[in-house]
Parts: C-alpha cells; structure tokens; sequence
C-alpha cells in the first residue's frame, strides 16, 4: 500500500494536493452551510455574490487565491467579502493535511475525513443559525457504519460504541429533559443531542467522556465570550461548535489520552 511517508517527494506532494482539496472543500461546505441556513439547496443553483447577486466565474471561486487578488471585494460590484471565506477554506485546508498526515492513505482517514466534513459544516451552521443539519448526522453515522467491515472490529468492540452511542445520547437527553423543566426553557437543543450519540459511535465508551468534558470546558469558554460581545444582554450560544472542535481533539489525540487514562488503573 502506497503512503505518504515513502518518500520526501510523496510526502510533500500528498501535502500540497491535500492542502489544495481541503481549500476546495473547505469552501464548499462554507457555501453549503449558508444555503442551508437560507433555507436554499446547496446541490442545485450557481455560487452569486450575496450583494450583487451576481454569478460567479471560475476565477473568482479559486479557494484562498480569488480572495486574496481580488483584495477580499467582489469583482463586480466592489462590496467587501467576509474574511468568514478566507479563514473556512484555510481551517478546512489544514484540517485535510492533517487528517492525511495522521491517517495516512487508508479507509480509516476517508472514514473520518467524511466525519471532519459534517463536523465542519454543522459548526458553521450552528454558529449562523443554531442548526445541525440532520444530514450530517446521518452522514457521519453512514460513514462510521460503512467502515466496519475494514476496521477490524469485533462484535464486542461494535457493541461497545452502540452501547456508547446510546448512553451518551440518552443520558444527556435525559439531563437535558431534567434541565429543561428546572429553568423552564430549552438547555440544549435536539441537533446536540443526535451529535453527542454520533460521537459515542466514534470514540467508544471512554473517548466520548473525554470529548463531553472537553465540549463543556470549551462550551463554557464560547460562553462567556459571545456574554462578553453581546451586545443584546442574554443570548443563546450554539453548543455543536464545542463538541465539533472537541471531537477533532479527540479524532487527532484521542488514542494517546485515552491510554494514559486506562493505564492508571
């Protein structure tokens, strides 16, 4: 099997097709993210300005370089894009060389690369609209479903993470019902929920309190930083961003904290 690390050349070639895909990618599913919160299809229809309404030509849907020789203003009517375009397709774009790099060439970096995508654009649209997009539920647990049969696992490993799947989801349903009723509002949303469920499939049992822990400490952070901008006093904040960037925490390192935790015991 061919992989990145056979030679210099491979490796820095497999960098910059990976970068360059990643942009690519990266601002697909900025679109993507926008449309949905629009209430538009993102499958049908072509990239516009949204303040001219322009169509976009190939020239001007270059990731990361149209934005940079067009100084970041539509070519056609001159207004400023948001830097939001810029800063997708480069996040994106080192997200890709690093799943490639940890992963190498194989299933498992297709597998969570695909879940990296859902990650990606749920965060977009939950920070947009406070949505998660059931789609990228379904696709991730598609994703997690389609590898078993190269992953290697047993049945006892496949029942671990169900078990996982339901636990987490299930629990922190039923804390989130409990919470609901003693401040009488909403405490999470449902599309939450469904990802922390997602998320037990992927990091079992162990990996998935990790990535809940993680999620709250960076949810609080997120917290307090919208209180501190807001500037409309009490503001809901979207929780799918904490869990994301939690479960790429846990995609990229999860093994080595996951093993230091089970060899204290």
């Amino acid at each position: 099997m061919i992989s990145v690390y056979d030679n210099t050349f491979i490796l820095v070639y497999s960098i910059a097709v990976a970068f360059l895909l990643g942009a690519a990618i990266g601002s697909f599913l900025n679109c993507a993210a926008y449309r949905i919160c629009e209430g538009q299809s993102f499958i049908k229809g072509r990239s516009h300005c949204t303040s001219c309404g322009h169509e976009l030509s190939f020239f001007d849907l270059i990731p990361v370089f149209s934005f940079i020789f067009l100084r970041g203003r539509c070519r056609y009517c001159k207004s400023k894009l948001s830097p939001r375009y810029l800063i997708t397709e480069l996040i994106f774009a080192a997200l890709t060389v690093g799943c490639l790099l940890r992963f190498d060439l194989t299933l498992l970096c297709l597998r969570n690369y695909i879940f990296l995508c859902c990650l990606f654009c749920l965060t977009l649209t939950d920070l947009k609209s406070y949505i998660i997009p059931n789609g990228c539920i379904i696709i991730s647990a598609a994703a997690w479903l389609l590898y078993l049969p190269f992953s290697g696992m047993g049945w006892k490993d496949i029942l671990f993470s169900v078990i996982a799947s339901v636990v987490y989801g299930g629990g922190i349903l039923l804390i989130s019902l409990l919470l609901d009723k003693l401040l009488k509002k909403e405490s999470m949303g449902g599309g939450d929920i469904k990802l922390f469920a997602v998320v037990g499939l992927y990091f079992g049992l162990v990996g998935t309190l990790f990535a809940v822990i993680i999620a709250c400490v960076l949810g609080l952070i997120f917290a307090a930083v919208i209180k501190k901008k807001s500037k409309e006093g009490k503001k809901p904040f979207p929780f799918g961003p904490a869990i994301a960037v939690s479960s790429v925490i846990m995609m990229f390192v999860g093994q080595s904290i996951t093993n230091w935790y089970l060899g204290l015991f």
